[in-house]
């Protein structure tokens, strides 16, 4: 049960999953203005393009989102488009309609250019080069990529190799007016991932300037859950401004490009990536009031990648971030919402190439 809020249940009914989240037993309500309702907040989720990209800039706008993240590509495979999709003109332009910005892609996860394997080094320099690319032609902000994991060759020569990876990679993709940031994800410090402390981040920050990559062209993304799984125990509001401070003044707050808000299924220091709905989780209601509230945040846009975005609980976890800003209690969600399996609503464009 949630910390806070009455025992009204909100989960899914047995019906075949639908993309309006009716099926839960909720109904989205009408948003006359998403912006007013987020207090003036970035606040979007990453939505699935996979049944037409106009759609899903739509189906934003139906969830009262202010921002969104995509894929731009088929996030399993090496294999990257060569051409834009045809939609992409028509879902830049309707996302500029609904004032739905900024725009994030998020790269493939095969990325991993902290690990020893050559080939596969390789591999990732060309496949994120690519996606800045393409980043590009979205119009996108923001290209977000995991920092990956050394391989059990240690945090240094994982940063090493990291740094010079990214400077091939800045280099195969021009900068410059138009080119989006690359933002790197926090770990929650499993598998050998990297990236897990405010300690770590500045370390590769270093290391990235060491190499001669364009450092101005880096930034980071804080995700909850990975943060929670590190054992930041966000939960508690001091230790997330604690954190926050940190942060800028070890890394600058300009080098904060994005949040991913999620809740987590997983304990705090487990090093688990366990996403879980807003407030259904361990961080729970109380500590994602404080960091959606938080002033020194007020200017950098979240994005929810909690489970079911495919299924409607987007609409869902949007409802609950407008009530947490607005200080309203979280009604419980019922056990099948809390056991669904984590998604990432991971359909790309269809007609990939």
């Amino acid at each position: 049960m949630n910390e806070e809020g009455p025992n009204r249940r909100v989960g899914p009914r047995q019906r075949r999953p639908g993309a309006s989240g009716r099926h839960l037993g909720y109904h989205p309500p009408m948003i006359p203005d998403p912006l007013a309702a987020l207090g003036g907040r970035r606040i979007g989720a990453h939505l699935p393009l996979g049944g037409g990209m106009v759609k899903a800039a739509q189906r934003a706008r139906e969830i009262g989102a202010t921002a969104i993240q995509v894929f731009a590509d088929n996030p399993t495979a090496w294999r990257r488009r060569s051409e834009p999709p045809a939609e992409l003109d028509a879902f830049r332009a309707r996302l500029a309609a609904l004032d739905i910005t900024p725009l994030a892609t998020h790269a493939a996860y095969l990325v991993n250019l902290a690990g020893p394997d050559v080939t596969f080094w390789e591999r990732s320099i060309g496949v994120l080069a690519a996606e800045l690319r393409m980043g590009a032609r979205y119009g996108a902000a923001f290209v977000n990529v995991h920092i990956g994991s050394h391989r059990g060759t240690g945090l240094e020569e994982g940063r090493r190799r990291l740094a010079a990876g990214l400077r091939r990679v800045l280099d195969e993709a021009p900068g410059g007016v138009g080119a989006p940031l690359l933002v790197l994800e926090n770990s929650a410090g499993g598998g050998d991932g990297m990236g897990a402390t405010v300690d770590e981040l500045e370390a590769i920050l270093e290391a990235i300037a060491v190499a001669g990559a364009d450092a101005e062209r880096v930034a980071f993304c804080l995700d909850t859950a990975h943060l929670w799984g590190a054992g930041h125990e966000i939960s508690r509001p001091e230790v997330l401004d604690a954190l926050l401070e940190e942060f800028d003044r070890r890394l600058t707050a300009r080098r904060l490009a994005m949040i991913h808000l999620n809740d987590s299924k997983a304990a705090c220091g487990s090093h688990l990536d366990r996403h879980q709905h807003i407030g259904g989780g361990n961080i729970g209601p109380h500590g994602l009031r404080h960091l959606l509230g938080h002033p020194r945040l007020a200017g950098v846009p979240f994005f929810l990648e909690t489970p079911g975005m495919e299924d409607g609980y987007d609409a869902l976890n949007m409802e609950r971030v407008r009530s947490l800003l607005a200080g309203e209690p979280l009604p419980d969600l019922a056990p099948t919402a809390l056991n669904l399996k984590g998604s990432r609503a991971r359909a790309a464009p269809a007609g990939g190439g």
